[in-house]
């Protein structure tokens, strides 16, 4: 079995590692943790770089612990921010611990052995009296160590309150806690996070003499310099009630042909091989889009299921092409519903709804007048056909999936009629 940098490097997922991890790493199967932020109820796609990484060391032998912070979400982490964060209820902070251990588990494994653990650092850091603290941690560091770290010296400039300045070894805490009552050697994040991961294995060097580890990923952005998890509309969440399954799909499937790759090796579980030849596959035909497909693909299934999974790629070729319409089924139009502009239709109106009423209806057009002028211009179509008269009316017979008319204006704008019952 490849040890975990021998997994991790070939898909660039190495940033910086402390000098021995190697060879502890062939030594046996380590414990390791990351730390997530609880200041959203969910994860998104930004966080995937070490929920990965706590994959992979799980699939390597080790055992994954997940560290929900808290107790250090009271207090914010500043590295890579350039203002400080608000500071969350204990309330908050908890509901938002619990949401985001449950999306972990369609990452990690938590049973059987090498099984994930989960662990609310808020345990050990809140019942803690700020001079035990002070004489356990602070004294090991000293102000010129401190300033020297990155996430300290970027907020120099713009001001850095004591609450911040005091997270990193806070951080340290952390490690130095699980080190002792879990034997985890080795904390892993991303590269922004070096000055605080290195500060927690030198806390225990320093106050046990014992020896511990740090990993951290490269930060992710686009090709075109862009910060990788972005969409129109923020971040791209794996929660369905921020981000729909459909919207979660299009992202993956919009992937610059420049960032697929990575993509690819970052956040799928593909061998490497597998993932040259899929790519090998997309630039015989770029068009299809084969790579971008397979990513949208893995990561919805795995995030949202394979039901749902199959039923945003039929939306998606409803919308874009390549679908026969009255093949597709009521799955299909339940993600469209979610997704376009829609309007009821009573049952008993089929057959005497005009197809200049359904487009006013629909939104598609502005007025009766602007619904017949399209209409002779050949601009919309009902079920995938142009509309030939303003007076079609529509029928049972146009239905598609049993209660759902589809109408289109020009090549990117639909809405959808649902008939009721």
């Amino acid at each position: 079995m490849p040890t975990l940098l021998e997994e991790l490097a070939p898909r660039g997922l190495v940033h910086d590692a402390t000098p021995g991890l190697a060879d502890r790493l062939r030594q046996g199967p380590i414990t390791g943790y990351v730390g997530f932020d609880p200041t959203a109820d969910s994860l998104h796609v930004g966080n995937l770089v070490p929920v990965m990484g706590l994959a992979w060391l799980q699939r390597c032998g080790g055992t994954p612990i997940v560290v929900v912070g808290g107790g250090t979400g009271m207090v914010g982490d500043p590295s890579g921010k350039r203002t400080e964060r608000p500071v969350l209820s204990v309330e908050q902070i908890d509901h938002n611990a619990a949401r985001i251990r449950a999306q972990l588990e369609r990452f990690l494994r938590f049973d059987g052995e090498g099984a994930a653990r989960v662990r609310n650092n808020a345990d050990w850091l809140r019942p803690l009296g700020l001079m035990e603290f002070l004489r356990d941690a602070g004294k090991h560091f000293t102000l010129n160590y401190m300033l020297a770290k990155d996430s300290v010296k970027s907020r120099m400039e713009t001001g850095i309150s004591f609450t911040e300045f005091t997270y990193m070894l806070v951080q340290a805490y952390d490690f130095w806690h699980l080190w002792r009552s879990e034997r985890c050697e080795l904390q892993m994040g991303g590269s922004d996070q070096w000055g605080n991961v290195t500060a927690g294995a030198e806390l225990i060097a320093r106050r046990e003499g014992g020896a511990a580890h740090a990993l951290v990923f490269p930060l992710l952005t686009t090709a075109s310099g862009a910060k990788f998890g972005k969409s129109e509309e923020g971040n791209v969440w794996l929660d369905p009630a921020r981000t729909s399954p459909y919207r979660f799909h299009q992202f993956w499937l919009a992937t610059d042909d420049r960032d697929v790759e990575r993509c690819l090796h970052f956040f799928t579980f593909f061998p490497v091989e597998e993932v040259a030849a899929i790519l090998a596959e997309h630039a015989r035909d770029p068009g299809r889009r084969v790579a971008q497909r397979r990513l949208a693909a893995e990561m919805t299934e795995r995030i949202h299921g394979a039901g749902v999974t199959r039923g945003v790629e039929a939306a998606g070729r409803i919308l874009f092409g390549g679908a026969d319409l009255r093949a597709a089924g009521p799955e299909a139009f339940e993600v469209l519903a979610r997704e376009l502009p829609t309007a009821p239709l009573p049952r008993a109106e089929l057959g005497t709804l005009t197809a200049v009423d359904a487009l006013v209806r629909a939104g598609l057009a502005t007025s009766r007048g602007d619904a017949r002028r399209g209409i002779q211009g050949k601009g919309f179509s009902l079920g995938g056909e142009p509309i030939a008269s303003p007076e079609r009316r529509l029928e049972a017979t146009d239905l598609l999936a049993g209660r759902y008319l589809l109408l289109q204006k020009g090549r990117r704008s639909h809405a959808l009629l649902v008939v009721d019952g």
